[in-house]
């Protein structure tokens, strides 16, 4: 901002340097414009102008050039004022230099407008935001869903809700309320949320697509903030934004604050291990996606009704899009035992996503890329014994078993150690109700089992 105080005082004659009143008031009739004033500084004067406009608006933040009696934007106001608001600006700077040319004789015309200004700054804001959500029997947390995107500091382009075959009041909730708001409720017949939605992405229209779950909230700003980057320029295509997150109880009280920084996933990621080593948690409530991202890994498998934003995020990784992380949490994520996180369905995905990425990554030992033995097969052992436990203390026999499959199948991918003591395990854990007579001995395998896990581990 200090070049164009100097610019401006150089024009106008300013006495003193960082004389911020109106240019109007600043001009010296009479005063000597320097050789080739017209000719070679003005054009560049208007060029800077413009590139400064640009930069403003792709911040959506501080002094926009030309603001009278320095005028500061409220990044709060819609993208449509404060589009107004530059190429008034604009105008007005277009108007003083023409001003000045005027006041020192000069036959000189004034500098035209470039057509290529205002397209700039209009496409700078020009994000349209597709937002699309799932609902499948959320009757309980659809109505505070929408009501936080209908808060939004930036409004989305259109909002569409896709009823994957609910049972519940879900449905007629939403209807209710598209009829007094812009929503689109889509329905369908259940298939999981990865087919949900593909289903509403197909079927809409916006350039960027927020994706929202039915039990999940947005804070006001989670849109505008989430769609800075985008606004940025930047070297590499910018596939998706993501936020950390505030973990919420089922209702609704707080858990934990911008939960992510608690958890042993890096950050943004950085590489393939990053990926791999642990669940990525990028939420899809909390995320921002290109659609030309999207579509051109394929939108999401609906074959995983868990770990689908998983196995999205890493083929979008893969493809070579970048992403930004924003440490600061934009969004509430709702955890319950009624929520998809803790179904049959999720167990059975999460094992099937396993034998998708072991498929991709086999152990390389040429190589000495031991992807499935060192990463994937440690991975999936935390995630699945907890649950089983977890199954068998809630006397959930069709969990336990399945927990049981899950467990036979990725301690047969793990080091000798973990294989010998699963494998001794294996007909006690298929059958629930002698497993549970040996859950008071579990205290004492911890010990065991966490270092049986470390020194397996390359990374720690």
């Amino acid at each position: 901002m200090l070049d164009e105080i100097l610019l401006m005082d150089v024009i106008a004659g300013a006495d003193e340097p960082g004389d911020r009143r109106p240019v109007a008031g600043r001009l010296m009739p009479g005063k000597i414009p320097p050789p080739g004033l017209f000719d070679d500084f003005l054009p560049a004067a208007w060029e800077c102008i413009v590139i400064l406009a640009t930069q403003e608006a792709q911040s959506l933040d501080g002094p926009i050039p030309g603001a009278r009696s320095n005028e500061v934007m409220d990044r709060s106001v819609p993208d449509p004022v404060r589009v107004a608001a530059l190429e008034q600006a604009i105008t007005d700077l277009h108007h003083a230099i023409a001003g000045i040319a005027a006041s020192w004789g000069t036959n000189a015309p004034a500098p035209a407008a470039p057509p290529a200004a205002a397209p700039v700054v209009r496409g700078a804001v020009g994000l349209r935001i597709s937002v699309v959500i799932p609902l499948y029997n959320g009757a309980r947390f659809i109505a505070a869903a929408l009501d936080s995107v209908l808060g939004q500091t930036m409004p989305p382009a259109e909002i569409i809700v896709v009823d994957d075959g609910s049972t519940d009041d879900g449905p007629a909730i939403v209807a209710r309320l598209a009829e007094t708001h812009p929503i689109t409720l889509l329905r369908k017949a259940n298939g999981g949320q990865s087919s949900a939605r593909n289903f509403g992405i197909a079927r809409s229209s916006g350039t960027h697509i927020a994706l929202l779950d039915q039990d999940d909230i947005w804070y006001p700003e989670h849109l505008e903030q989430l769609s800075r980057p985008f606004l940025r320029p930047t070297e590499r295509d910018l596939g998706w934004v993501y936020s950390n997150l505030d973990e919420i109880e089922e209702d609704g009280s707080m858990r934990a604050r911008a939960c992510l920084r608690l958890g042993r996933s890096p950050h943004p990621k950085r590489d393939l291990w990053q990926c791999l080593r642990h669940d990525m948690f990028v939420l899809p409530s909390a995320s921002l996606i290109a659609r030309t991202a999207f579509d051109a890994v394929g939108g999401f498998d609906e074959t995983l009704s868990g770990y689908e934003d998983d196995d999205l995020f890493l083929r979008l990784f893969r493809a070579g899009y970048a992403s930004v992380y924003l440490r600061k949490a934009l969004s509430q994520w709702r955890i319950h035992f009624a929520s998809s996180s803790y179904s049959p369905r999720m167990m059975q995905s999460r094992m099937r996503y396993f034998r998708k990425l072991i498929a991709q990554f086999p152990d390389d030992p040429r190589r000495r890329n031991y992807y499935v033995r060192d990463i994937l097969a440690l991975r999936f052992l935390e995630n699945t014994l907890p649950e089983y436990l977890i199954a068998l203390r809630s006397h959930d026999d069709t969990a336990a078993r399945l927990g049981a499959d899950g467990l036979a199948l990725v301690t047969r991918h793990n080091k000798v150690s973990i294989r010998l003591l699963f494998g001794a395990l294996r007909p006690v854990l298929r059958r629930p109700a002698l497993a549970r007579l040996l859950l008071p001995f579990t205290v004492g395998l911890r010990p065991f089992l966490r270092a049986v896990l470390a020194s397996d581990s390359p990374h720690g």
